[in-house]
């Protein structure tokens, strides 16, 4: 089983430390076993670290770091310069060893102070990116998006960006079906793009994220095989294009049609997942206009051709109902 360990330092932030912790452990593969086992680690086994409002005891030491095969590292109140003893060794030899490693919010500080991050790309709350910039030169630091995945190492920004990045290493890990189980249980949109903008300065604040598109975006998935225009979207939503689309961008960071594209990749990768259908049929089905427009939409999207996708994930959802026959 894929082990992640989430290290709390003192003055861990509470909700940096919970949302990988619940995040990972919602996840169930297709045959119903849990896709991940999660613990929680700290300088010393069974070391109290203070978390806010509250202290937590983490039952693990800095040994587990190196039976994890991803390691998560939340933010903390006050980001130190220099790492408690034996932290920063602890990463890097994991590191050496293939571990996957992501930071939440200002954690990016303590992987920063590692070196892990110099030469690469990375994010935090945008509050912070300046100071991390900053103190980490050799970082390049970008403050506009919700994460950054690097391959082997990610940066998220703050709060939900969190959840955005556990929800994209699901996917990477286990498929579509596994990481859209995961967020029906955080009760979170399955994909927000890593890329998207962070909701950074408003001179007003924007309507709380769903508030009043919720029930159009869940409209836009039951829909997003029929040929939809940015005016017969605006109809269903019952405003102008022009509000719908500048709602979408205060709720979303996108544009409705770009919403409507990755919602059509996301039913893409899940009939692909799950069925046999041909290509030609699932580009249909997805609300695709041709074959040749889905696959380059969704090589610029996944990064692979829907065969390649298949390959590397239907494999592990026959094997689980295979195991676990109906």
């Amino acid at each position: 089983m894929h082990t992640v360990v989430v290290l709390a330092l003192d003055g861990v932030v509470p909700f940096d430390l919970s949302a990988p912790i619940d995040t990972f452990g919602w996840a169930r593969l297709p045959d119903g076993r849990e896709a991940y086992r999660v613990r929680v680690c700290s300088p010393e086994p069974g070391g109290e670290v203070r978390a806010g409002a509250f202290t937590v005891r983490a039952p693990y030491g800095l040994q587990a770091l190196a039976e994890a095969d991803t390691i998560v590292l939340p933010g903390v109140a006050q980001p130190p310069e220099v790492l408690p003893p034996g932290v920063a060794e602890a990463l890097r030899e994991a590191a050496a060893h293939g571990t996957r490693i992501a930071s939440i919010c200002v954690g990016a500080f303590l992987f920063a102070a590692t070196g892990l991050l110099d030469g690469l790309r990375a994010t935090t709350h945008w509050i912070a990116a300046q100071d991390l910039a900053a103190r980490y030169p050799r970082v390049t630091v970008d403050p506009n998006v919700l994460y950054v995945d690097n391959g082997q190492f990610l940066t998220s920004a703050g709060a939900a960006a969190a959840l955005d990045m556990c929800l994209h290493m699901i996917r990477r890990d286990h498929g579509s079906a596994v990481a859209a189980h995961a967020a029906r249980m955080s009760v979170m949109p399955l994909e927000r793009e890593g890329g998207q903008a962070q909701f950074i300065v408003h001179e007003l604040p924007p309507a709380p994220a769903g508030a009043t598109l919720e029930p159009l975006l869940s409209w836009l998935e039951d829909h997003c095989a029929q040929d939809l225009t940015l005016d017969l979207i605006a109809e269903q939503a019952g405003m102008s294009s022009r509000t719908l689309h500048r709602r979408f961008r205060e709720q979303t960071g996108t544009t409705p049609l770009q919403w409507l594209h990755r919602a059509r990749v996301r039913r893409a990768q899940y009939l692909l997942e799950t069925t046999a259908h041909p290509v030609e049929r699932i580009a249909a089905q997805a609300g695709f206009g041709s074959p040749t427009a889905f696959r380059e939409r969704f090589r610029r999207v996944v990064g692979t051709s829907p065969q390649g996708y298949r390959r590397s994930f239907q494999r592990s959802f026959q094997a689980g109902a295979d195991a676990h026959p109906a």
